[in-house]
């Protein structure tokens, strides 16, 4: 870590906590948490994002894929100092409620979410896909997409989805995904 404030921990466990700051969707914030706690802990109970969702705890279902600096990252296997000076994307940071992120707006098109759970880590993982150039082909969606897991197995229109996006993107030559 690098310049963050040790500070006796309030909440009495005997842990120092530390100061730090990040952006969270666009948005200055300032931390004061144990070293321990993972970005996923920060996100839902420090910041109140109840979009990422925890799925296994262990990294391996994808349910809490947020972007840090455009990058995908599992937000459980991440500690929150980790991200100090960095952009971090969860869900509720790609759109505004009245203005779908045109991967939302493709999930619902092609019914690509069931139950929901693993929705808002697929649309996360997506727009990292898209975002690094591993949309080029639907196995290459498949590949890079393989640590998101659905119960549901939605999966066939989960790449119909975001093949549509890749598609409006290369045809609209809109670049901002």
């Amino acid at each position: 870590m690098q310049s963050g404030r040790v500070a006796p921990d309030p909440g009495g466990t005997g842990m120092p906590t530390v100061s730090f700051a990040l952006r969270v969707n666009s948005q200055p914030c300032e931390l004061m948490i144990e070293p321990r706690v993972t970005l996923l802990d920060a996100l839902l109970d420090r910041l109140l994002l109840t979009g990422t969702k925890r799925g296994c705890d262990h990294g391996q279902c994808g349910a809490c894929t947020v972007l840090v600096d455009g990058r995908r990252v599992l937000a459980c296997l991440t500690l929150a100092v980790a991200c100090q000076g960095k952009d971090v994307t969860t869900i509720e940071g790609i759109a505004a409620p009245s203005d779908l992120h045109p991967l939302q707006r493709a999930f619902i098109e092609h019914d690509a979410l069931q139950c929901g759970f693993c929705t808002s880590g697929q649309i996360m993982s997506a727009i990292g896909c898209i975002q690094e150039g591993h949309a080029g082909s639907d196995d290459e969606l498949r590949e890079f997409m393989s640590g998101n897991i659905c119960r549901c197995a939605a999966y066939p229109n989960i790449i119909r989805a975001i093949r549509q996006v890749v598609m409006e993107k290369t045809v609209g030559g809109d670049a901002s995904i």
